[in-house]
């Protein structure tokens, strides 16, 4: 299944809107830019007393936010797993960052519900996060540069939503300025191979956040799309499933629209397949001829089952 980004015409009128939504991206974003925005006032204070090169206010933030790869620092500083994917320095880290955030955000919330965005955005940080610390500690060509080592940025956790995506419609592309229309899906796979053949080069912690992000993003959509196909909702307890009933009764399913009568497993799936390939239908049929082309019966089923996300 194809479908394609359409730019608008007035890309200024667009970013305006969006940010009026309030959505969970745009809360990202802000929350990012909060955080470099607030060290940067930091900056200029300091800069009046005595501190005109902001050296002092950059090893603050670095002490609080930014995550070690020394274990030894991380004990004692553990919202750092967190507060790195939030925390930039260099004006064109965060802007890069943010510019894919956003692009990539927008594709990930016209097919997935924005908690899932929030959820892939956090464990893709943490997950590339924990793949830093954990080569830097392992591997004995980093042994001299644990100590001085850190962490920061949001790339990780952008990294996560960019492969969520494009595994999940790997049919989907944009226009990319020199090369055309491209499948998102091809433009995740060259990115995570640049990652892999750049370690050896000045920035292998950050290389190595960004393939632990991919990698979690990868590996969760892949699972979330099992589950979709056989039917049952994704979660933890999926992972472990002679946890998922200990101790609880095996409930019985009813059909939407007709309460009180039990239906079996099987018949239950074999609803969730019919009602998952008409919605993939119906997403076809606007990316080929808009959503004005849709009859109102398949309005009313594609909004109908958008409630039950």
């Amino acid at each position: 299944m194809n479908y394609a980004y359409n730019q608008q015409n007035n890309p200024f009128e667009e970013v305006k809107r969006f940010f009026r939504q309030g959505s969970a991206l745009t809360v990202l974003i802000l929350v990012n830019v909060a955080v470099w925005m607030l060290v940067q006032v930091l900056k200029v204070i300091l800069f009046f007393f005595n501190n005109p090169d902001g050296n002092a206010a950059g090893a603050l933030a670095m002490h609080l936010l930014a995550l070690p790869a020394a274990v030894q620092l991380l004990l004692v500083r553990p919202w750092t797993l967190i507060s790195y994917m939030f925390f930039h320095v260099e004006f064109w880290h965060i802007l890069f960052n943010m510019l894919w955030l956003y692009w990539f955000g927008r594709i990930f919330l016209e097919f997935l519900p924005s908690r899932k965005l929030v959820f892939i955005y956090f464990l893709g940080g943490i997950s590339g996060g924990l793949m830093y610390v954990l080569a830097f500690n392992i591997f004995p060509v980093f042994a001299a540069m644990v100590p001085v080592s850190f962490a920061l940025g949001a790339s990780a956790s952008v990294m996560a939503i960019v492969t969520a995506v494009s595994f999940y419609v790997p049919g989907y592309t944009i226009q990319l300025f020199l090369f055309g229309r491209i499948r998102i899906l091809y433009l995740a796979i060259v990115l995570f191979v640049f990652d892999f053949f750049m370690i050896p080069s000045g920035n292998p912690g950050g290389h190595l956040a960004h393939i632990g992000g991919a990698l979690f993003g990868c590996v969760y959509i892949m699972l979330y799309k099992a589950s979709k196909s056989s039917g049952r909702g994704m979660s933890f307890a999926s992972l472990f499933p002679f946890l998922k009933n200990m101790g609880k009764k095996k409930p019985e399913f009813t059909y939407p629209g007709n309460p009180g009568r039990p239906v079996s497993d099987e018949d239950y799936n074999l609803k969730k397949k019919e009602n998952q390939k008409k919605v993939d239908e119906i997403l076809e049929k606007i990316s080929k001829g808009g959503y004005d082309s849709l009859t109102k019966a398949e309005k009313e089923f594609l909004f109908k089952t958008s409630t039950k996300r």
